[in-house]
């Protein structure tokens, strides 16, 4: 089998499917992953399989990391539109390269690409919808995570789906062009994107872990909960010194870090918040800025180590607790290393994902955003003195890291392709 894997965002959205390029070529599968050029570190090495990075999506990447942080009002938004337009039309035409030279039996998209299921029929071969959230495929059992942890009742839970239809509708002109330029007739901006031209159902791989969210008994059987997919090589990553020597300084410290959140604005407001939160507890932390999250600068205390980032596989398992925004792949990462959790959602899904922290016992209610500068302290002391977060993270953890998603994973693209089933 050769796979054409496409994914696009920040490193939480790279990461699970550079893991599963990986699974696929130690199963002895080739892969073509199409990712920026700045995730490139994230290619795996394996084999027998080979794995072939097509850079994808990289002006896009460079727009996020350097223009949106500086927006400063809706005259900057409306000048960078013409920009982001471009950029998401140049992410379609490399997607669409790297499909034409990888010949793959199958197509695995995040919906952030666009063209991924036209991709996969222009070439004639199954599409696979992939994201490590369920905001697809409707069911009564919770609402679309969008619109947060309570429940609408079961009508209204499934009726929450409907908005799976807007990029769509957003985006129809730009996917119609696309599909002209590939030799396909136009598609409606209300086609379901989880139903093919042919009627039949799109199959999807959602990269959860069913211990933190149940599959709902109303899923069909093109939903495919496998477990988290985890990248563990990190790109051979090593800590700087300052870093390792931070750690190894005394007792194990609490992160905080919330990522490109707020794309800077606030970033000061929320460092002051987080460096007095540590503060009255007489708290070791590891701050990190991430892509303007929080300002960079000094903590001013030995106690507190400032940094931009460190891959959370690695950094989570040294470290008392975490405190983060609530991303799917933030709050898998403290999940799985077993540490007690508080999400501090902005947006998205993130409310979604702080209400299961809460519901699992692993971790305190989630506290928003805007309230971090007068509850972040309180719920700090929660988190960290609460003994039944720590045991019950604990074994949450255990059972997580005893999944195998990236082996589930692979059987599945088996199934549908029909390549390596008998293995």
């Amino acid at each position: 089998m050769h796979a054409l894997i496409m994914s696009f965002g920040t490193r939480g959205d790279i990461q699970p499917y550079a893991a599963l390029a990986g699974a696929l070529a130690r199963a002895g599968h080739n892969v073509t992953l199409a990712i920026p050029d700045g995730f490139a570190d994230l290619v795996p090495h394996a084999s027998p399989g080979t794995i072939k990075h097509h850079p994808a999506g990289s002006a896009m990447l460079r727009l996020l990391q350097d223009v949106l942080p500086q927006l400063s009002g809706p005259r900057d938004a409306l000048r960078t539109l013409g920009v982001m337009t471009s950029a998401m039309r140049e992410l379609n035409a490399e997607c669409w390269t790297a499909a034409k030279a990888a010949h793959p039996d199958v197509v695995v998209y995040h919906p952030k690409c666009l063209a991924g299921p036209h991709i996969a029929e222009a070439l004639g071969v199954p599409g696979v919808f992939s994201l490590p959230l369920p905001i697809y495929t409707p069911t009564r059992a919770h609402p679309m995570p969008f619109f947060g942890g309570a429940s609408f009742g079961a009508l209204g839970n499934r009726a929450t789906y409907s908005f799976r239809r807007a990029a769509g509708a957003m985006y129809g002109g730009m996917i119609n062009d696309f599909r002209r330029d590939v030799g396909l007739e136009r598609a409606s901006r209300l086609a379901d994107p989880l139903k093919n031209p042919d009627g039949s159902p799109v199959h999807i791989l959602y990269p959860y872990s069913r211990h933190v969210l149940p599959v709902p008994s109303d899923y069909p059987p093109s939903a495919h909960v496998t477990g988290y997919w985890f990248l563990d090589h990190d790109g051979g990553w090593e800590p700087p010194s300052q870093l390792a020597d931070f750690l190894a300084a005394g007792e194990p410290p609490v992160y905080v870090g919330f990522g490109s959140m707020g794309f800077g604005k606030g970033a000061d407001q929320r460092r002051d918040a987080v460096l007095a939160a540590l503060r009255v507890h007489g708290l070791r932390g590891i701050v990190a800025t991430g892509w303007g999250g929080i300002a960079p600068g000094k903590a001013g205390t030995d106690d507190v180590l400032v940094l931009e980032g460190a891959p959370h596989g690695w950094l989570f398992p040294r470290v008392a607790a975490v405190v983060h925004h609530g991303g799917a792949g933030s709050t898998a990462a403290g999940i799985r290393a077993g540490r007690p959790t508080l999400v501090v959602p902005f947006l998205g899904d993130q409310p979604f994902w702080g209400a299961r922290v809460h519901a699992l016992g692993v971790g305190p209610a989630p506290l928003p955003a805007r309230q971090l500068g007068t509850g972040l302290a309180e719920r700090l002391g929660d988190l960290v003195n609460t003994a039944s977060y720590a045991s019950r993270a604990d074994e949450v953890g255990a059972t997580v890291r005893a999944e195998d998603g990236l082996a589930a994973g692979v059987r599945v693209l088996e199934q549908i392709t029909g390549v390596g089933v008998d293995k």
